[in-house]
C-alpha cells in the first residue's frame, strides 16, 4: 500500500509516524519536513499544487491520500483527486466550507439548532462599525475565511472593536478572509475540540482534546495557531460527550444529509463548555494542530483502513479504540512568533531529547547543511504519554529541556 501525506507540519508528522507504527512501509509526504523525512519519501511539492499532486499519485499509484492543511481542501484537492479515480481522505470543496467560510457554517447551525453563540453577519465595514457601537462587551469579532487560525480577536471596548473591524475590512489584514465578517457573543466557559471521522453515512469517534491557543502562559498575549494540547480534555465527562454526540455531531450529520452533502473525513468541533453545555465556536474539516500530535500517540487501532473505510465510504467496521493513557503536547516556537518568527537557527539536542514514552514532532524544520534549522513560526510538537497528566506533561518538558535553538520560546503551564 502506497500512501501520500500532503502537509508540512507537525500534525502530518503524527500522522506519517502512526502510519509507520501500522506497517505502512511506502510513504511519501508533499512537501514533508526534516522529521517527517526520517521516517518517509519528502517529494518538493507544495500542499496546494494540486495538479503536482494528482500526477505524482497516478505515477506512484498510491493508495490512499491523506490531506493535512484546510488550505488544500478549500482548493478542492479532494474533488479533483476523486474526478481522477483517486482514492483520498477529507471532505469535497462544499462540505470543507463548515471551516473555510464561517456564514455557511453558522448558517447551517442555526437552520439545524445547533447550540452556538448569538452572532451577526457583515459585507460592509460601515454596517459592522454601526453594530459593534451598540453591543455590549466583550465580543468576538472573526474573519469568515481561512486565516491560518488567527483570524479571531476578543475585544473588549467599542474602540477596540472598530479598530478590529477596520484592520480585517478596510485594511484587508487577513485577505480576502476579512471581507466579509462575523460579530459574535462571547461565551465565558472552557474550551474543549471533539472529534469524530465521517464516511459520508456514519461517524466513529476519534476522541477529545484541549488547545492552548494563547501565545503565554494563564493564557495571555495574542492567539496564535496553538501553543500545545492535551488529550483527552480534561473538561468533557461521559455525560458531557453524550450531549456533544445529541445536541451537535447527530444534528450535523443529518444537516449534511438534508442539505445533500455528502461528508467523508474528520469532523474537528470546536467547543465552548458553559455551565456544563457545549457550544460550537467554529467546526474545522480536517485533523487540529497541535491536537493531532496529542490524539494520534493514543490511538491503538490500525488507522490506515479507517481512513480508507472513510475516503471510500464504506461501513466502518470497528470503533477507534485508544490507550487508557493521557497526552501532554507542547510547542516549541520561534522567537517573535506569532507576528514575525525568526526562522533559520540550527536546532541541537534532538537527539538527546528522545525519551521513552515521548514523541517528537517537526513542524517548521528543513535540513540544510548537516543541521536541522528552523523555517517557520511553530517549529517542534512534544508529546508525553502517561498515566495522568501530570506524568505526561513531566514527560514532555524533560524532553524539551534537551532542546536548544536561539529564541526557543515555548508555554510552561501545558496541562497544568
Amino acid at each position: 500500500m502506497n500512501i501520500l501525506v500532503v502537509g508540512s507540519g507537525a500534525r502530518e508528522h503524527a500522522i506519517v509516524h502512526k502510519l509507520k507504527q501500522d506497517g505502512i512501509k511506502n510513504i511519501y509526504c508533499a512537501p514533508g519536513n526534516a522529521g517527517i523525512d526520517e521516517l518517509a519519501t519528502c517529494v518538493q511539492i507544495n500542499h496546494d499544487d494540486v495538479n503536482g499532486l494528482i500526477n505524482f499519485a497516478q505515477e506512484q499509484h498510491i493508495s490512499l491520500t491523506i490531506v493535512g492543511p484546510e488550505i488544500s481542501l478549500s482548493l478542492g484537492i479532494v474533488d479533483a483527486f476523486n474526478e481522477n479515480g483517486l482514492t483520498i481522505f477529507g471532505p469535497t470543496k462544499q462540505a470543507a466550507m463548515i471551516e473555510s467560510s464561517k456564514f455557511f457554517a453558522r448558517q447551517i447551525m442555526r437552520n439545524y439548532h445547533i447550540p452556538q453563540p448569538g452572532f451577526e453577519m457583515f459585507d460592509n465595514s460601515n454596517e459592522a462599525i454601526d453594530y459593534v457601537k451598540t453591543i455590549s462587551y466583550p465580543a468576538v469579532i472573526k474573519a469568515d475565511g481561512l486565516a491560518a487560525g488567527k483570524g479571531v480577536s476578543i475585544v473588549n471596548t467599542r474602540e477596540e472593536a472598530i479598530d478590529v473591524v477596520k484592520a480585517m475590512m478596510e485594511q484587508r489584514v487577513f485577505g480576502d478572509a476579512g471581507k466579509r465578517i462575523l460579530v459574535e457573543e462571547f461565551l465565558n466557559g472552557v474550551e474543549s475540540s471533539y472529534f469524530v471521522i465521517s464516511n459520508g453515512k456514519g461517524f466513529v469517534k476519534l476522541g477529545s482534546a484541549r488547545d492552548y491557543k494563547r501565545l503565554n502562559d494563564m493564557d495571555k498575549g495574542p492567539n496564535t495557531g496553538g501553543m500545545g494540547s492535551i488529550s483527552p480534555s480534561d473538561k468533557i465527562t461521559p455525560a458531557l460527550e453524550k450531549k456533544v454526540i445529541d445536541k451537535i455531531i447527530n444534528p450535523l450529520m443529518d444537516a449534511f444529509k438534508q442539505e445533500s452533502i455528502v461528508y467523508k473525513g474528520v469532523i474537528y468541533t470546536g467547543l465552548m463548555i458553559v455551565d456544563n453545555e457545549p457550544y460550537v465556536l467554529e467546526f474545522n474539516a480536517r485533523f487540529g494542530d497541535p491536537e493531532t500530535q496529542a490524539i494520534i500517540p493514543r490511538i491503538i487501532s490500525d488507522l490506515p483502513g479507517i481512513l480508507v473505510d472513510s475516503a471510500k465510504g464504506k461501513t466502518f467496521t470497528e470503533t477507534i479504540k485508544t490507550k487508557e493513557e493521557v497526552s501532554v503536547c507542547v510547542v516549541m516556537a520561534s522567537k517573535n512568533y506569532p507576528e514575525h518568527p525568526e526562522t533559520g537557527k540550527i536546532i541541537n539536542g534532538l537527539r538527546d531529547a528522545v525519551k521513552k514514552d515521548t514523541f517528537i514532532f517537526h513542524a517548521g524544520t528543513k535540513k540544510e547543511k548537516g543541521s536541522i534549522i528552523t523555517t517557520g513560526g511553530r517549529v517542534l510538537a512534544i508529546t508525553g504519554i502517561g498515566a495522568d497528566y501530570e506524568s505526561a506533561r513531566v514527560k514532555a518538558y524533560r524532553s524539551i529541556g534537551n532542546i536548544v535553538f536561539e529564541g526557543a520560546n515555548y508555554r510552561k503551564d501545558i496541562g497544568l
